[in-house]
């Protein structure tokens, strides 16, 4: 009976490991209005607590600025947002970027210059809550918009939708948590109480 526990055990936690952290988290791409590509990775399957998410693009319009920023997804023709981390002035956050090749004077060290070929690569610090919206049950995006200087120009808009993984499995009830430290003594007789 010994033998069968050692074997069964480690192949139960392989896979309650496989259920409980879910897909791997992987790229989403999309295309834009004027051809643009927004990929950012990952987008599926990212952890709960946050994470670093790696954006790039190509095939953006170099005479118009743009925001990358994860936002709250408000559908076709509407502007994306509420943003997470609303206007990075200082660029040095990570919840937000600005890039343009021709800033205003005082963007000048503020926004970054696409490179060829209209691209850009940058991160994101992304969360499941923005404000307080929940992006685990409201559709969240990274998403490039125009920038402040055509604020009503929707050519920009180019949106990856971003998922979380799975919420842990609750624990069984009953089952007692494990605790370290301590002497080892559960004080009393060893019953679990429950009587009989």
């Amino acid at each position: 009976m010994r033998t069968l526990r050692r074997a069964v055990l480690p192949a139960t936690l392989v896979t309650l490991s496989v259920f409980v952290g879910g897909a791997p988290a992987q790229a989403g791409t999309a295309r834009g209005p004027e051809g643009q590509q927004l990929t950012a990775t990952p987008s599926t399957g990212v952890s709960r607590s946050g994470a670093t998410v790696t954006v790039s693009g190509r095939g953006y319009d170099t005479a118009k600025g743009i925001y990358v920023a994860f936002c709250v997804d408000n559908g076709a023709g509407q502007a994306p947002g509420p943003c997470g981390g609303g206007a990075d002035m200082s660029g040095s956050l990570g919840a937000s970027h600005w890039i343009s090749s021709n800033p205003p004077a005082y963007g000048e060290g503020l926004a970054t210059p696409y490179g060829s070929g209209g691209t850009f690569r940058v991160t994101l610090k992304v969360d499941p809550t923005i404000g307080d919206v929940d992006c685990t049950t409201r559709r969240c995006v990274v998403a490039t918009r125009a920038d402040h200087t055509r604020s009503a120009d929707r050519s920009q808009d180019v949106r990856v939708p971003v998922t979380f993984a799975a919420a842990p499995a609750p624990s069984r009830p009953g089952t007692a948590p494990t605790t370290s430290g301590g002497t080892g003594t559960t004080g009393g007789s060893g019953s679990t109480g429950g009587g009989a």
